[in-house]
């Protein structure tokens, strides 16, 4: 895949803290030409002095207007990654609507936002892209607490089928990856509790949670000419869980 990347131009949304961080590390690593957005101003300028080549944009992904407008000035890519996401963890009978709304907003809303954007201009330059949607096993099991999680993860799977279905005549893949508990940092804080954890692990058949460059390689397979027959695909990174 090295020879693939070298060149490309690829846009990763949320890519200055766990696993879009390390999607665009790896891009970086392989030649690309990486472009991040994201409303965390301090983790990108960590991210820009530690990879000055990387081009980090802050903005606020629930402003339409602002990250339409942004994303259009940003020009053309040969990929985008749609990484960025919020999990606001409240059970069903307690679920706030604004909430319900922020979760929509971020893990759905902004993907049609920036996907509308960098698409129209994939088919206007006749480049035969591929998208990749982050999505999660919440998508597809349900998760205690995580109404609003689950309810976004799956628009994220039924928005990739369909982008899959009208982008695909004009040369674009679409696919989704989606992953179980990760260990980024965050994750690892979370989930160090065993009380917390080996419920979940125990509906894991392999037995432990996934690791970030998992989600990695699995994000870089499906934008790379490896995967050029795949797309409208939701692929677990899940150690079995979604199996069972």
């Amino acid at each position: 895949m090295d020879k693939y990347f070298k060149g490309k131009r690829i846009l990763v949304t949320g890519g200055c803290q766990g696993i879009g961080r390390g999607i665009v590390v790896e891009l970086w690593r392989q030649g690309a030409n990486v472009v991040t957005l994201s409303n965390q101003p301090e983790n990108l300028k960590n991210l820009k002095m530690e990879y000055p080549s990387i081009e980090v944009v802050s903005v606020d992904l629930r402003d339409w207007d602002k990250t339409a407008a942004v994303v259009d000035s940003l020009g053309v890519f040969d990929a985008l990654v749609n990484n960025a996401g919020v999990a606001i963890i409240e059970p069903f009978l307690q679920c706030k609507p604004s909430s319900f709304d922020e979760t929509m907003t971020v893990n759905a809303k902004a993907i049609l936002n920036v996907s509308q954007i960098v698409a129209k201009k994939m088919i206007e330059n006749g480049i035969k892209g591929s998208i990749v949607n982050i999505s999660s096993q919440a998508s597809k099991a349900a998760l205690q607490d995580h109404i609003a999680y689950c309810a976004s993860k799956g628009a994220v799977d039924a928005m990739t089928r369909v982008m899959a279905l009208e982008l695909g005549p004009l040369g674009i893949r679409v696919n989704a990856v989606n992953p179980t508990v990760i260990m980024t940092d965050m994750g690892r804080k979370v989930w160090s509790e065993p009380a917390k954890s080996q419920p979940m692990l125990a509906k894991i058949p392999l037995g432990r949670f996934g690791e970030v460059p998992e989600v990695v390689n699995t994000v870089l397979f499906l934008l790379s000419d490896g995967s050029s027959m795949i797309s409208g695909v939701e692929l677990p990174v899940d150690g079995g869980f979604l199996a069972t």
